[in-house]
């Protein structure tokens, strides 16, 4: 009996993170057997979290121009690795690589990697540059 204390506490620990753990389950919403690449106009830049979002005025494959929502990392980890709401601008010119929406007719994207072509600005290359 002395150890039912912590055993429930671990249950109710364990019942709890779950739903935050699914939360973070990109495989359902993003095909990560696939990689689109898109090169557009940046138009919004939105620091947050969970996660930050960039949006980008890019073609897609019939050559019609969507604007595209790309998921990235939360703010505290971008932080972590260098990037602040300062770092994109609207109108800088990007070219991005991530895993399509499962969903057909969605334009939107995980982040893998983004470059600016202007002045050499990268991320995604680099070990520790990962979204979680």
């Amino acid at each position: 009996m002395k150890g039912f204390p912590l055993v429930a506490a671990a249950v109710v620990v364990a019942v709890l993170g779950a739903p935050a753990r699914a939360h973070h389950s990109f495989a359902a919403t993003y095909d990560q057997s696939k990689t689109v690449t898109l090169e557009g106009k940046l138009v919004q830049f939105l620091y947050r979290n969970p996660h930050a979002f960039v949006h980008v005025l890019a073609r897609d494959d019939k050559g019609q121009e969507q604007r595209w929502a790309v998921e990235w990392g939360g703010a505290g980890q971008l932080q972590g690795q260098g990037i602040t709401r300062e770092t994109l601008k609207p109108g800088d010119v990007v070219v991005i690589t991530g895993n399509p929406a499962r969903s057909p007719g969605e334009y939107r994207l995980r982040m893998l990697t983004l470059r600016r072509p202007a002045d050499g600005f990268g991320w995604g290359t680099r070990e520790g540059e990962i979204v979680e």
